[in-house]
């Protein structure tokens, strides 16, 4: 890759691929929309550098990468809290920093949360599968040669990210030294799904299947304290809990899902779907999660819990339209930052 538009892998973090905000009108071919766990914060990220909210970036899950950075590059890391040092020295988080070329980034435990979007300006120049450049690993395509990042892979930026890193960061107000090798502003964004407290709240509407399980295991579902058990991914997580018990056995004929559909197999245990759910089951769906709050369910790591709140669907549809108004100012005060 010429002009040293890249960055290097010099250690992976436990699970970092390639993700933008997915690919859509496939789900009738077999192919999810996938995508970035927490889409707020690969939005929040990109609108920090200039990108547009669906540009590719790296998602870090708990243990984040050490990269190398081939030439200078506008960055921000945005979602979970993660230990991370820029050349030795702290990055500032949740805002735009002027990284040099040669510059090492060390990103290692999160501290809340438990995924986070590193965009960088110009985006990452993978090439699109399917009109997305994220990484579907169950198929094994999309993001960078469709798996996770290893030691020694050579991740392309755009060819001019250093003159559109320069560009972009001279343009921003408040600018100011960071304690290492980079340059940054004096402002950030707030987290917008970072779980203040737990268990968490969860809004879900009743599913399909909710009336064919037991009263008492309805009753559980939203009574319970969850929490998300280490066997969980990016295609879903399995909830550790009471056992849910169906009041009669019997076939269920697969059915299309989506993203947040809670499927209870023969154990009992729920399985919230996340970004690559697949695109049919025939487990019992006992609900279906707001659409406004996955992004927060996707920050929680192994061992952390919620709760389910009961809702109704107009309540789902003014929850999401609150998010939606959230994001948009916040993109919009972003990009009065860069005069756009």
């Amino acid at each position: 890759m010429s002009g040293g538009a890249w960055i290097r892998v010099a250690k992976p973090g436990l699970l970092t691929t390639v993700q933008d905000a997915g690919r859509y009108g496939l789900q009738h071919l077999g192919v999810v929309p996938g995508g970035a766990m927490d889409p707020v914060a690969l939005a929040i990220a990109n609108a920090l550098v200039g990108n547009r909210p669906e540009a590719a970036a790296l998602e870090i899950t708990l243990i984040g990468p050490e990269l190398e950075f081939g030439c200078a590059a506008l960055v921000a890391l945005c979602g979970a809290r993660f230990e991370a040092r820029l050349d030795g020295a702290p990055l500032p988080l949740d805002r735009p920093v002027l990284v040099e070329q040669g510059a090492r980034l060390a990103i290692g435990a999160a501290r809340a949360g438990a995924r986070a979007c590193l965009a960088v300006a110009g985006g990452i120049a993978v090439p699109p599968v399917l009109g997305s450049r994220s990484t579907f690993l169950p198929a094994a395509f999309g993001g960078f040669e469709g798996r996770a990042l290893r030691p020694g892979d050579l991740v392309p930026l755009a060819a001019d990210a250093a003159d559109i890193a320069r560009k972009r960061y001279g343009a921003l107000p408040e600018k100011r030294r960071t304690a290492g090798g980079g340059a940054s502003v004096g402002w950030s964004v707030p987290a917008l799904t970072l779980p203040e407290r737990e268990p968490i709240t969860v809004h879900a509407m009743e599913g399909r299947h909710h009336a064919l399980f037991e009263a008492a295991s309805r009753r559980a579902f939203f009574e319970a304290t969850w929490k998300v058990l280490p066997d969980s991914n990016r295609m879903g997580f399995r909830l550790g809990g009471p056992a849910l018990a169906r009041a009669a056995s019997g076939e269920i004929h697969s059915e299309p899902t989506c993203l947040g559909t809670v499927q209870v197999p023969a154990n009992g245990q729920p399985i919230a779907l996340m970004a690559d759910h697949q695109t049919t089951g025939g487990y019992p769906r006992i609900a279906e999660i707001a659409s406004a709050d996955v992004a927060r369910l996707a920050q929680l790591a192994p061992g952390q819990t919620l709760r389910f709140a009961r809702c109704t669907l107009a309540e789902a549809v003014a929850l999401r339209r609150a998010q939606r108004e959230r994001m948009r100012r916040a993109l919009r005060a972003l990009a009065w930052s860069y005069g756009t």
